[in-house]
C-alpha cells in the first residue's frame, strides 16, 4: 500500500526560497501528495497564492496570525477581498484566532477587538462553508468554541491543539478536526490528546518551518517527517502502520476538499 501523506498545515511562505525549493523537490520522493499552505498576513496570503499557481501541490489558505499586532482596517479589508475573489480556489480560511501567548506577556491585553477580527474570518467561512484553521490553545479554545457554534461552523480545523480533556471533547463532539505536528513522536501530552481524538477527525502537520527536538533536532522542518508521526500515531492508536496512514489521509483530503 501506498503510504502517502498530506502536510494539513505549513507556512510555505516563511522558508528561505532556497529551503522551499529544497522542500518542494523532496515531496515526490517522500510521498507527500499536498501542502495547507497558511498565511500570516496579507503578504503572505498573496504569496501563497502565487505559490499554488506555481505548484498545484500548494493548497493555499488566507488569513491573519493573531499572536502579532491587529492589522490595520485597509488590511484586514484586504485580506478579507482577496478570499471573496479567491474562494473557489482555496483549501482554507487561515491561519486565524486567538492570541494566547501574546497575551501572556502583557498583563492588561484587550482581546476583545482580536475576537471582532476573528469573527470577520468566521463569517466568511459560514459564507463560502470552507475549512476555517485555527490558533487555540487552552482556555482560548473554548471562546473560539462558542464562535463556531454560534455561526454553527462545521469545518473547522484546531491546529497543533493544546488544553484540556474538557475542551478536547467539545471539540471532538462538535465533529471539528485537530492536527497534531511532529511533537506527537516525543511529547505524553500531545500523544494524550491522539488518544482521545477519533481517525475521522484526526490529522497531521508540521506547522513548518517550526523546528522539533529529539531525533529532528538541527534539522530543517521538512513534511517528510509526518512519516514518523504517523508510526507513532499507529502505536498509540493499537493500529497498523497502514491503517494509520490510510485513516489520516482520507480525513485529511475529505475535511479540505483536495
Amino acid at each position: 500500500m501506498s503510504r502517502h501523506v498530506i502536510d494539513a498545515h505549513i507556512h510555505l511562505d516563511m522558508y528561505e526560497e532556497e529551503e522551499r525549493i529544497q522542500v518542494l523537490r523532496a515531496l515526490e520522493v517522500n510521498d507527500v501528495t499536498e501542502l495547507v499552505a497558511v498565511s500570516n498576513d496579507f503578504a503572505s496570503s498573496v504569496k501563497q497564492l502565487e505559490l499554488s499557481k506555481i505548484d498545484r501541490r500548494i493548497k493555499p489558505a488566507i488569513g491573519y496570525h493573531p499572536e502579532q499586532a491587529l492589522p490595520s482596517e485597509v488590511e484586514l479589508s484586504a485580506i478579507l477581498q482577496l478570499i471573496d475573489e479567491h474562494a473557489n480556489c482555496l483549501a482554507a480560511i487561515g491561519e486565524v484566532g486567538l492570541p494566547y501567548y501574546l497575551r501572556q506577556e502583557q498583563a492588561d491585553f484587550d482581546v476583545s477587538l482580536y475576537k471582532n477580527v476573528l469573527e470577520c474570518f468566521v463569517r466568511k467561512a459560514d459564507k463560502y462553508n470552507m475549512p476555517i484553521s485555527l490558533h487555540a490553545v487552552y482556555a482560548d479554545a473554548t471562546i473560539v468554541c462558542e464562535m463556531l457554534e454560534q455561526y454553527s461552523i462545521s469545518k473547522a480545523h484546531f491546529h497543533w491543539f493544546k488544553g484540556d480533556d474538557r475542551v478536547l471533547q467539545r471539540i471532538v463532539s462538535n465533529g471539528y478536526m485537530i492536527s497534531v505536528t511532529p511533537e506527537v513522536t516525543y511529547r505524553e501530552k500531545i500523544q494524550h490528546i491522539v488518544k482521545q481524538v477519533p481517525f475521522t477527525q484526526l490529522m497531521v502537520e508540521t506547522d513548518g518551518p517550526w523546528p522539533f527536538e529529539h531525533c529532528f533536532k538541527g534539522k530543517l522542518t521538512h513534511p517528510s517527517m509526518l512519516h514518523e508521526s504517523i508510526n507513532s500515531i499507529a502505536k498509540i492508536k493499537g493500529v497498523t502502520v497502514d491503517e494509520a496512514y490510510r485513516e489520516i489521509y482520507k480525513t485529511t483530503q475529505r475535511f479540505f476538499c483536495i
